[in-house]
Parts: C-alpha cells; sequence; structure tokens
C-alpha cells in the first residue's frame, strides 16, 4: 500500500471478496526535505507510510511497514545515477517493479503466510492455451501498467492479484469517494518518488549523488562544429528540446550522447529517427514462458510509446529490433517492451 487511492480501493475490493488481507508499505528513502510534502512525488515518501496506516483501518486491515531503504538504494537509484553519468535515460520504475514491488512482496507473502499478492496496478492476467499466466495490459490504457511488469516471473504471477485491471482510473477514485477513504481525493504521483519534483531536479539529485564524477563537455551540431558547452551530459536525454543552453534559430533536438568524451550531439528531427534498435545480452532480455526468439511483436520503447511493430530476433550477441515503421527518440537505458495485442511476452533494456 502506497498511501494512495489505488493500492487502497485494490485492498478494499479484496476485503469484499472474502480474502483476509495484510497491508504492506515500504520505507524506501528519506528526504532531505520532508517537511514540505509538495518537495518530492508521491509513492515511497515518509507521510505515504501515515496514509496507507489511515487506509488500512478504515478498511478494517493490519497494516505493516517494512525498511527497504538499502535495497531501494542497491537496486534502484544507483543504478539510476549509473545510467545519467554513462549518457543513458534510465527507467527506475520498471526496476522498482521488479526487485521491490513484485520481488520483495512476494518473498514478504512467503514469510507472512500469505497465498496471493495483490497490487494496485492497472493491469490483468490472461492464461495460454495450455494455462501459463502472463501479463495484460489493462483496459485504462492511460494508465495502462504493464509496461513496467515485463519481467515479471512465472511463478510470481501464478500468484498475483491486480485487482483494478478491469477498471479505469476515474471508476477507482469514485470509489475510493463512495467508501469514504481517507485521502481519497490525494493527487496524481508526477514525478519519480525519490528525486523530487521541478525543473533540473533530475540533474540536481545525479550531480548530489555521483560524489565527483560529473564533467563539463562540448554541445556539437549535426556538422561536428562546437556550438556550445555544458556542465555535464547527465542533463540530457535524447530527444530533448528544452534546455539545451544554445540557440541555433530553429528546432533542435539531442540526437545523441558520448558519455566517453562527454559530448552532447545536436540535429533535426528526423536525425532521431531509428530504423532499429538493439538490447542487452540475449541473457539479459526477459522473455514469458514458451516464448523465443525470433518473433513479431507490437514494441513500445518507452513508457508513454503506443508501439510499433517490429521484428524481434537473435543477433551475435544481443537480441535486435527491427521496427517496420522508423521510431524517434530510442533512447539507451530505457526498456523495450513486446506485446502481442494485450499479451506482455517480454522486453529488455536499450543500448
Amino acid at each position: 500500500m502506497s498511501g494512495g487511492v489505488d493500492s487502497a480501493v485494490a485492498a478494499a475490493r479484496l476485503v469484499d471478496r472474502g480474502y483476509d488481507v495484510v497491508g504492506v508499505t515500504f520505507h524506501l528513502w528519506d528526504y532531505p526535505d520532508e517537511n514540505d510534502a509538495k518537495a518530492h512525488g508521491r509513492c515511497c515518501a515518509p507521510e505515504d507510510q501515515y496514509d496507507a496506516r489511515r487506509m488500512a483501518d478504515a478498511i478494517g486491515i493490519a497494516h505493516f511497514t517494512f525498511d527497504r531503504r538499502e535495497l531501494f538504494k542497491r537496486t534502484v537509484v544507483d543504478p539510476f545515477v549509473e545510467a545519467y553519468l554513462a549518457g543513458e535515460t534510465p527507467s527506475p520504475c520498471t526496476a522498482c517493479n521488479r526487485s521491490l514491488k513484485i520481488g520483495e512482496l512476494v518473498a514478504l507473502a512467503n514469510r507472512l503466510g500469505a497465498s496471493h499478492v495483490a497490487t494496485g496496478h492497472y493491469a490483468r492476467l490472461g492464461r495460454t492455451c495450455n494455462g501459463m499466466p502472463f501479463v495484460r495490459e489493462g483496459v485504462d490504457r492511460n494508465k495502462d501498467q504493464s509496461y513496467f511488469l515485463y519481467a515479471t516471473e512465472h511463478a510470481q504471477l501464478e500468484r498475483l492479484i491486480f485487482p483494478l485491471g478491469e477498471s479505469t482510473k476515474s471508476q477507482v477514485r469514485a470509489e475510493a469517494l463512495m467508501r469514504h477513504l481517507p485521502g481519497a481525493t490525494k493527487g496524481e504521483s508526477q514525478e519519480l518518488c525519490f528525486v523530487g519534483a521541478g525543473r533540473g531536479a533530475y540533474a540536481s539529485f545525479v550531480s548530489e549523488h555521483a560524489k565527483g564524477r560529473v564533467r563539463p563537455g562540448p554541445i556539437i551540431d549535426a556538422d561536428g562544429r562546437v556550438v556550445g558547452t555544458h556542465s555535464g551530459i547527465h542533463r540530457f536525454t535524447v530527444g530533448q528540446r528544452k534546455g539545451l543552453g544554445v540557440a541555433l534559430g530553429k528546432p533542435t533536438f539531442v540526437t545523441s550522447i558520448d558519455p566517453s568524451t562527454a559530448t552532447v550531439r545536436l540535429g533535426n528531427i528526423n536525425e532521431l529517427t531509428k530504423q532499429a534498435a538493439q538490447t542487452v545480452q540475449v541473457n539479459d532480455v526477459v522473455l514469458a514462458p514458451g516464448v523465443s526468439l525470433p518473433f513479431d511483436a507490437r514494441v513500445r520503447v518507452r513508457y508513454r510509446h503506443e508501439g510499433v511493430l517490429a521484428r524481434v530476433h537473435a543477433g551475435d550477441d544481443c537480441a535486435t529490433i527491427a521496427f517496420a515503421h522508423p521510431v524517434k527518440a530510442v533512447s539507451r537505458g530505457q526498456v523495450a517492451v513486446f506485446y502481442d495485442g494485450e499479451r506482455v511476452l517480454g522486453g529488455g533494456r536499450l543500448c
């Protein structure tokens, strides 16, 4: 239970179905600005532990908070910082879901003697003709979170329940109000829970945790001419248009980042287009049980991406994605997730 509306309604629905429900909240991060509730996003903020307890009390279930700060730093925060220093655009929410929201919850369920684990994800479960479980997109396409669950293991899927998968966000919000849950009008999380809100928050966070490894470098145009300088490549992502620190008199985007020379390259929107992208080593590509390369799929290269049809096949030392249509702003560090209709086939980190 994150202290938000979604997980609270999910818990309440399970109580209605006759389950013996225990609410679990993780203490993941300590904030230097704990007295300012608006200084960071919701999800693992300290005050949300209190909100989760209030909601559990209102629903009538037991509630426990577990300290997982070390695990969160090691599996989510540290890789986030390292990715930006390497010129990548990380996807920390996929890492969090893999190691904490699913993996650690299942481990806790074993300790607590719980048969199932339920979350407030907007996703669904399906089964193949031979009974194998898989993740499906949620009914609410604006809130669908199946993308973040691409790496969920078969044994974990057998124990998962997604009570909100068939609902829309507006329906869940209305139900929270109808149930008179405390915090039913609580706002949405808009930023990474551990970074904070505001312009430049990501860059400031990376600078603070990079331990002196941030270095300046040149900004060059499509012809290789130096048109400016920057104070660190972590301030840029492929596809970025605003906050470049230079004005070339025409629409300009970050087209590539070279961490070895700390060089940021700019170009026009056409230079952002890729016909093919690659994931990391094949053994890091996670595929659902029964799925094997090669296959055709709809591939989403970031969370809000609708997806493009592509052929996914094995290369010499990586899986290769050959898109049927050009895709813009394919960024190293993001995750490509493969779909067959609504079904998640798997995914891997882009390189």
